[in-house]
């Protein structure tokens, strides 16, 4: 029992901390539309068009007026095509989109050093000691937005609150163009408010699972005892538990290299027809996202390796704004890239990576064999509040 109560006791916030996350408004298509104003208004698709690629390629992003059409990242250029015929299709220029980012970083550091880059696109700030020495981290959210907008010419949206998991929810929530605080004291409203499918991370078989337990908004899970997630949720019972009371202790990290997950293989004989080279591509992207989903993490950011029978070596990547969700998905990115570079030369070694990663939270969730067990239901408790300046 003592084991019990020491893992099941109700756990403590941590509000000291204030966290800005900056996600860029349709990063991709809105510098294309800063470079060329005239396509403003209009619904810009960063891809290839569909009839270059004979119906191939993927969806890098698109502008808020091509969303209204149902079209988002990852998104064949096919169907994107499909459900918007007039659209703009522009080829991606990553060169610029990396270059653009890095004048965004340089703004960022203005104000501290405490930077963690999710993508090219988006970033989370721990501004608890700043350079201005400014208290409010609202105050510093709004004068990044501002130094953003003026000069590079683009919008951004941020989230104000004590941890990651609370700041990145509160930028998604009002874009484009906006700003969410969540302070400590309001945290608790928010997140019993929130539709479980509004939290960061809850894939569509999550949703279903939790409405089958009834589980619709952030109070419904709230009233679920954490040994009762458990039964019904695995090692991931213990994070919902913790996350939809506010508390996440994970740290703005500035790593320098970024986490990833590959697979490569080099083949006994050189591939020299593109269907041997999809092939390859299939199962590389088959084991990459088995991979992805066995640690519970996904990404942005994908990586080809290309290495031909003159051992010539290149590598090419591809930034999203969305976590890639599917292997097919990553096999579609994985192929759009190679019809880039392809070349007559035959292909000794193909491999696929995927970086910038985050852990998914509540996308994968195994079951254990004693989920059916009946659990003692503990009674709810109320969440602790602290005050603090933000």
């Amino acid at each position: 029992m003592r084991y019990g109560l020491l893992l099941f006791d109700e756990p403590k916030r941590d509000t000291s901390r204030k966290i800005i996350h900056i996600d860029m408004d349709a990063f991709y298509a809105s510098v294309e539309v800063r470079e060329n104003p005239s396509l403003a208004g209009k619904p810009v698709i960063i891809a290839r068009h569909p009839k270059e690629t004979g119906g191939r390629g993927v969806v890098a992003t698109a502008s808020y007026e091509a969303r209204t059409y149902g079209i988002h990242s990852a998104m064949s250029a096919q169907k994107a095509y499909e459900l918007c015929p007039n659209g703009v299709f522009i080829r991606p220029n990553f060169e610029l989109y990396r270059e653009t980012s890095k004048q965004m970083h340089n703004i960022f550091r203005r104000y501290t050093d405490k930077i963690q880059p999710l993508s090219l696109d988006e970033a989370y700030l721990d501004v608890s000691t700043n350079y201005i020495e400014q208290k409010s981290a609202t105050i510093i959210a709004q004068a990044i937005r501002r130094d953003v907008e003026k000069e590079l010419r683009l919008t951004c949206s941020a989230g104000v609150s004590y941890n990651k998991f609370l700041s990145k929810i509160a930028s998604d929530f009002d874009k484009p163009n906006g700003i969410t605080v969540i302070p400590p004291e309001k945290s608790h409203e928010f997140l019993m408010a929130l539709p479980i499918e509004k939290f960061h991370g809850v894939g569509a078989k999550s949703v279903e699972k939790m409405h089958s337990l009834n589980i619709y908004t952030g109070q419904d899970l709230y009233k679920k005892d954490e040994l009762d997630l458990v039964s019904h949720f695995g090692k991931m019972g213990h994070s919902l538990y913790r996350k939809v009371r506010g508390i996440d202790d994970s740290e703005v990290k500035n790593d320098r290299e970024p986490k990833s997950i590959g697979k490569e293989s080099t083949f006994s004989e050189d591939l020299k027809t593109e269907n041997d080279v999809i092939k390859a591509l299939r199962i590389l992207s088959q084991k990459v996202m088995h991979n992805l989903k066995r640690k519970q993490k996904h990404g942005k950011i994908v990586v080809l390796k290309i290495r031909y029978e003159n051992f010539d070596t290149i590598t090419r990547r591809r930034s999203f704004p969305d976590y890639i969700k599917g292997e097919e998905e990553l096999f579609q990115i994985a192929l759009s890239i190679w019809e880039e570079e392809t070349s007559a030369l035959g292909v000794r070694l193909l491999g696929i990576t995927v970086t910038g990663l985050e852990s998914v939270i509540f996308e994968t969730i195994p079951l254990p064999l004693w989920e059916k067990k009946a659990t003692e239901r503990k009674p709810d408790r109320d969440e602790n509040q602290t005050r603090t300046d933000h």
